[in-house]
């Protein structure tokens, strides 16, 4: 098997026999043609199957080492594609500290009685298999988290949900597989937003889901298909784009990130920072055992004498806006934003305070990221 950036930079490279294009080209068609009309060819109407998204499908798939993926039009709709496949009642273990959008869908679904959720720490191994007990359905790990970047051992809660009979599901984003690979620790299947690190470039929306087992890819696909949520070609296009410099981008917006989260570990203006690369983190060896680098995300809270929402304002290279993974670096204030959508006592519970701030480090040089913050932290404070 070739390298790992070998795949990735030619991801869809000759694969147009037609033309002999050397990059597959965009198939905005909605409809395709039939010899007969009998005979239904491998791409008939593009919410179904499309040409490009195959490709985006068989590389994300390749990269994550599953037997097939189904792309879908944005993150949520392929944990919603998840969860479309678990019976009603289904009890789901899933962290206290997920993304909002999941935790969001999550408290719906129970809410409506269609699941059993309980949220844990999940970085306790303790506190997954007392969930476990008396078995579960799904147990859903994302680590590392978002926004506090707590680990999760893949391996060890891969084995505990399994023995629970419980389908086990990591989400990615943070890291996407140029970081890690949950398939190889033990997962069953593994979730990602593509908008974010996989594209890179922050132009296109969209999610997919990785399989190991046929089966549940086949069903899968029939209910992208029956309920519409496929991703759309010109995003796939977009999406396999960005596959070709994943390696690249996420190893250079690490290292920006490592040196960035260093430098603000020892400024005074900062009480916290929460980073898995940094040496006093708690997570920091088992992250340096499970994943090849330490993503391109951080977070920091504010001493108490520092304002959250004027440093965020102070900023001028890290535009404020809700996402991460992007070449641009960006900042975002959890609790206003991607959090926002749950209660202050389930926000209080993870961790999540009001001085919290989240960092997606780009590509842009460094000492200006480090210079953009320091004015920023000496702008924000309140006397």
């Amino acid at each position: 098997m070739t390298g790992f950036a070998t795949r990735a930079a030619r991801a869809g490279i000759n694969r147009d026999p037609a033309h002999r294009a050397v990059t597959a080209p965009i198939h905005l068609s909605s409809a395709f043609a039939r010899e007969t009309p009998e005979l239904v060819p491998d791409f008939d109407y593009s919410r179904t199957a499309h040409p490009g998204r195959a490709l985006f499908e068989e590389s994300v798939a390749d990269l994550e080492g599953g037997a097939g993926a189904v792309a879908t039009a944005s993150g949520m709709a392929a944990i919603d594609l998840l969860l479309n496949d678990l019976p009603r009642g289904a009890r789901i273990v899933a962290p206290v500290d997920a993304y909002g959008g999941t935790r969001r869908l999550l408290d719906a679904r129970a809410t409506s009685g269609r699941f059993d959720v309980r949220y844990v720490r999940c970085w306790e191994t303790g506190e997954i298999a007392a969930a476990l007990e008396g078995g579960a359905d799904l147990l859903l790990i994302e680590t590392p988290s978002n926004p506090l970047l707590r680990i999760t051992d893949i391996e060890s809660t891969a084995r505990l949900g399994k023995a629970a009979g419980a389908l086990v599901a990591v989400d990615n984003t943070l890291l996407s597989p140029a970081l890690q690979r949950p398939l190889t620790l033990g997962a069953d299947c593994v979730l990602h937003s593509a908008t974010k690190l996989i594209n890179g470039h922050s132009d296109m929306v969209g999610g997919v889901l990785v399989e190991t087992d046929t089966a549940r890819l086949d069903r899968h696909r029939w209910w992208a298909n029956a309920a519409g949520t496929g991703l759309a070609g010109f995003d796939a296009f977009l999406a396999l784009r960005g596959i070709r410099t994943l390696p690249v981008r996420a190893r250079t917006q690490s290292a920006a990130a490592l040196e960035i989260a260093e430098w603000l570990a020892a400024r005074p203006e900062v009480a916290a920072v929460h980073y898995p690369g940094l040496n006093d983190h708690p997570g920091h060896a088992l992250a340096a055992r499970q994943q090849s680098g330490f993503g391109v995300v951080l977070s920091l809270e504010l001493a108490p004498d520092r304002d959250a929402r004027v440093f965020a304002k102070a900023l001028s290279l890290f535009t404020l806006a809700q996402s991460l993974g992007g070449v641009e670096s960006l900042v975002s204030l959890p609790a206003l934003m991607t959090h926002a959508a749950m209660t202050p006592d389930a926000r209080a519970a993870a961790g999540i305070s009001d001085r919290l701030i989240r960092l997606s480090v780009g590509l842009e040089d460094v000492a200006d990221l480090i210079s953009d913050l320091e004015a920023a932290l000496t702008a924000s404070a309140t006397t």
